[in-house]
């Protein structure tokens, strides 16, 4: 049996993201002694330099856009005397250093509660030094912590090539961006994933020139086909230059900016160039292969659905395991690794019901099966997709762009899946999330009250159309 005794139990977590963190409160209310090795700061990277800098960043860029929705909505923006009043200026330096000053009000707020809870927190670097070992470097030395269950939860960091080396100034991660102090006149933007497209919209909207570099035939290529494609045309529509099947071979900097070399030969000149080309996780260099916990070719830790690694009594966490790269499975694996480990009520990892969100503008919230399950005959389902354009709310708020789309299983009508692209699709994705969650059927969605007008209202309107007269 893998679960020791709660209450005599001694808990190691390294890492202190949000797989870390959720796993030193959940051990710590079933009564582990618990200690959470960091060595950048509580909250780790997504909450110092990754997620919750990304997003406030973005959406400081959609309360530019706002100004340009008001003219269309009939309302025009004067001065005292009534002249027009100039579109609205980002100054990239105070937008940094609130962006910076939340992250760290947000660390803060962590560290309280694990404060509370009991938790000891050491500023250090930690390796196993067996299953039961973890060696500490910290200010104070070297301390030998002795465990019975440990949880790894180092994370991950920017891929870096060799062609393409940054250097904090021109040539960036999307960890060093907001170290800018001014605007960047032209960024080149390599990569169209998640982190590229975000960013890319993000420096588009704050007012940049923006040229997006991706290797695939559509940007967002991992993600819904029409969702991306909605993405694909705000992009184009609002100025950005997307430069399609175009795969970087280096980056080098010049004497005012930098140039992007593409495979093809083509040549890309901009200011600043941002890479988004994906991350490795931080496994290397912390005794794992050496007391036999496995790493896949990528070097991730392999994790089975309740987050045991090959080393009983080793468990892991987030970007380390590759599972998805999303603080929120990060969370749930941690809060699962620990009830597992120290004998509570647990239920496996189940991915099908994970919701998930693009921060563009306008936002991709996904959760369930996709478009390719259904092309590919994965599953057996039927689908529905309703333009937000039609939506009485969308018209008022001079929403243009976006969709709902319902993934119902042919026979049961059970909502397997959707598809939100619209402004807070995050907010918007919640209850198709809770249909697919309890397998509610498309009747049970139509048949529950909405408000009128409201953009949630498309959700059941589609559930309505799913309907079933056989």
């Amino acid at each position: 049996m893998d679960a020791v005794s709660a209450r005599s139990s001694r808990v190691v977590i390294l890492g202190g993201g949000p797989g870390g963190y959720e796993a030193a409160l959940v051990a710590a209310h079933l009564g582990a002694s618990v200690t959470v090795v960091e060595r950048d700061g509580l909250g780790g990277a997504a909450v110092l330099t990754d997620c919750v800098p990304s997003k406030t960043l973005i959406s400081t860029a959609d309360y530019m856009s706002d100004f340009e929705t008001a003219h269309h909505l009939g309302v025009h923006l004067e001065d005292s005397e009534g002249d027009a009043v100039a579109d609205a200026v980002a100054d990239l330096a105070e937008v940094n250093r609130r962006v910076l000053d939340l992250a760290a009000a947000q660390s803060t707020d962590i560290s309280a509660r694990l404060a509370e809870v009991g938790v000891r927190v050491v500023a250090g670097r930690g390796a196993l030094t067996s299953a039961s070992t973890v060696r500490v470097e910290s200010g104070d030395g070297v301390e030998h912590l002795e465990t019975d269950v440990v949880l790894l939860a180092t994370g991950a960091t920017p891929r870096v090539m060799d062609t393409a080396r940054p250097d904090g100034e021109r040539i960036l991660t999307w960890q060093q961006v907001y170290d800018l102090e001014a605007l960047p006149e032209r960024l080149v933007v390599v990569g169209s994933g998640v982190t590229g497209a975000e960013l890319a919209q993000a420096y588009l909207g704050l007012g940049s020139d923006v040229v997006l570099v991706s290797s695939r035939d559509r940007v967002l290529p991992g993600e819904d086909p029409d969702a991306a494609q909605v993405i694909e045309d705000v992009f184009t529509k609002r100025g950005m230059e997307v430069l399609g099947r175009s795969r970087m071979a280096a980056v080098e900097r010049t004497a005012d900016g930098v140039v992007v070399r593409l495979e093809d030969g083509r040549e890309v000149a901009g200011s600043h160039a941002l890479l988004a080309v994906g991350s490795v996780p931080q496994t290397r260099g912390i005794g794992l292969e050496e007391v036999g916990v496995e790493l896949t070719p990528s070097g991730h830790v392999h994790v089975d659905r309740v987050s045991r690694t090959s080393v009983r009594g080793v468990y892991a966490a987030g970007d380390c395991t590759g599972v998805l790269p999303l603080a929120s499975v990060a969370a749930m694996q941690g809060r699962i690794a620990m009830s597992h480990a120290l004998g509570d009520a647990v239920a496996p990892l189940d991915l099908r019901v994970v919701s998930a969100n693009i921060f563009t503008d306008p936002e991709i919230a996904t959760v369930g099966v996709s478009q390719k399950d259904v092309d590919d005959e994965v599953v057996d389902a039927e689908v529905l997709m309703l333009p937000l354009s039609r939506n009485a709310r969308a018209k008022m708020l001079g929403i243009t762009d976006g969709f709902v789309k319902l993934f119902a299983q042919k026979g049961s009508g059970a909502v397997v899946g959707g598809v939100v692209v619209a402004p807070r699709a995050s907010e918007l994705i919640f209850p198709v999330t809770l249909a697919v969650q309890h397998r509610l059927n498309v009747d049970q969605v139509a048949a529950t009250f909405t408000v009128y007008p409201s953009l949630s209202g498309s959700i059941a309107e589609a559930a309505r159309r799913l309907h079933s007269t056989d």
